[in-house]
Formats: C-alpha cells, structure tokens, sequence
C-alpha cells in the first residue's frame, strides 16, 4: 500500500488517513493507542492531526499488520527490534512499486 503524500501539506485529518489506508478511523485510533512510534499533534477540538512522518509510520504498521500478517505484539517487537532497518526496506520497496507502476504505465501506452 502506497499513499501518495501531498507535497508541503503539514497535517492530515483522521479522515484523510483513514480514507487513503481504507480503513475505518477507529482502527487509526487503535493502532494510535498501541504503537509509540505513532504521535499525531490534536488541535483545539482535540481531532487527531497526523504528520507525514506519522503517515509513513502507518503505512509501516499497516505493511506489517495488514499485509504481512503480524500480530500486534509481533509489530511492536519488529518495530522495536529494527525500526531503522524495517523503515529503510520498506521505503526501498515503496519506491520500487512506484516505479513499477510507472513503467507499467508506460508500457500500456505502446
């Protein structure tokens, strides 16, 4: 799952995160409670408002939860155990998707 973040845009909304990941919000809150790596800033109303960083942080989770089939404390502990690593595997295969779809694209053009 790739989500395509908006250049110079600071926050997302609870929604926006939700609707790009296909999810309902209350599964965004959850994993909000249970993963330390997650720290959306609330505004007045007290709405979650996610940085980018929390929006890569969810796509990890969700990486490893929804697609890979972690557990929640199989998650936690992999994220613990090799955040730099995992995080850094993961982008590389982001990017590799992106341009997959791009060539992809490109070839049903010919």
């Amino acid at each position: 799952m790739h989500i395509e973040l908006k250049e110079g845009k600071r926050y997302y909304s609870i929604g926006e995160v939700s609707k790009a990941f296909n999810v309902n919000t209350s599964l965004i809150r959850f994993w909000d409670k249970e993963f330390d790596i997650l720290k959306p800033k609330k505004n007045a109303k007290g709405n979650r408002m996610f940085t980018p960083e929390d929006v890569k942080n969810l796509q990890l989770i969700y990486h490893l939860v929804k697609e890979r089939g972690f557990t929640l404390e199989g998650a936690k502990t992999h994220l613990k155990e090799g955040q730099k690593k995992t995080l850094d595997k993961f982008e590389i295969i982001s990017k590799l998707e992106t341009v997959k779809a791009q060539l992809v694209n490109i070839k049903n053009q010919l």
